[in-house]
């Protein structure tokens, strides 16, 4: 029950916390122009939103990890391998975003980091990923046991963890196209690998995994109070990426890769809608949906968007609730 009591304190503590500074910090993103510039391709539903401040991010990141550090500083947390390497991934991509979205700031367009770019600073993540993992005694294996699946993936699991945080971010970075659908499906995600997580007595840190889990549902609650419909304030890829890497970092510890496909569900039925769109354009000619990813589509046929979003954190939600019962009981 301590681990219980410990979670709830920290959603609490991440709600007010993060409640609060958004509060400071809109006024300062307003008052510098710290604003989005909507896409042309976007245009003909969110006009309106065009200067609508960004890297909103911070109002979960930052009161995140000052909840985590008031409970390591009362003794309620410990430094362990894996979740140095969860605060690590959770730090490092928000400021990768942070750089990203700066840069489409300071040239008012939706050009920032480089896809090269991008990709050298994630291998360079990945790589100490990996050897703090390795270091701290990880498995290389890849342990599906619905599947029968038990391989000893080696320095190729050092790959395989690029592989997913950069398919786990760049997914969340495309669903967040209305308000409130990212963050509301990343707070139903957390949610869910934080129960998933509670029941992972075996691995090393599990405790403080499962806390930073319900602080960020707590934090996120918080941002959405700004974010929902209409949006005071955008995550931008600060917050996007520091989410989507984050899930990945979770499933990849505590052994619940496949986990992660139904907990992001949503989340990869919209990267999957942007891949066929392409490959339907470029080898055929023609689209499949109106426009991708899927949540475009919808608005394309007419459906208002907060229509759009509940449809889809509902979705999210029975994955997610699929998720736990997969991961704890199966």
């Amino acid at each position: 029950m301590l681990i219980l009591a410990k979670s709830i304190l920290g959603l609490m503590l991440g709600f007010f916390i993060s409640v609060v500074f958004g509060l400071f910090i809109i006024p300062i993103l307003k008052k510098f122009n710290l604003k989005q510039t909507i896409s042309s391709f976007t245009a003909f539903r969110h006009s309106a939103k065009n200067g609508t401040p960004t890297l909103g991010g911070l109002i979960f990141i930052i009161p995140s990890l000052i909840v985590l550090l008031v409970l390591y500083i009362r003794g309620s947390l410990e430094i362990t391998h894996n979740f140095l390497i969860l605060i690590f991934v959770f730090i490092s991509y928000a400021l990768l975003g942070f750089l990203d979205d700066a840069l489409k700031i300071r040239n008012k367009d939706n050009d920032g980091l480089t896809i090269t770019q991008k990709l050298f600073i994630q291998v360079l993540i990945a790589l100490v990923f990996f050897y703090i993992y390795m270091s701290g005694g990880g498995d290389t294996r890849l342990i599906i046991t619905s599947l029968g699946i038990d391989i000893d993936l080696k320095w190729f699991y050092g790959i395989f963890i690029l592989f997913l945080l950069v398919g786990s971010s760049n997914a969340v970075n495309l669903t967040d196209g209305l308000d409130g659908l990212a963050g509301g499906l990343s707070l139903v995600a957390f949610l869910s690998f934080g129960i998933i997580t509670w029941g992972t007595t075996w691995v090393n840190g599990y405790t403080e995994m499962a806390i930073f889990s319900f602080v960020l549902v707590g934090s996120l609650l918080g941002f959405l109070v700004f974010n929902t419909h209409p949006a005071k304030v955008f995550m931008g890829d600060t917050g996007s990426l520091a989410l989507g890497a984050s899930m990945a970092a979770i499933a990849i510890l505590t052994k619940h890769e496949l986990s992660l496909a139904l907990i992001g569900g949503v989340f990869v039925i919209e990267t999957l809608s942007s891949i066929i769109q392409i490959i339907s354009i470029n080898k055929f000619g023609h689209k499949i949906f109106l426009m991708a990813p899927l949540h475009h589509h919808f608005e394309k046929l007419g459906w208002q968007e907060t229509d759009i979003v509940k449809m889809f954190l509902i979705a999210g939600f029975m994955m997610g609730m699929v998720a736990i019962y997969y991961g704890v009981w199966m």
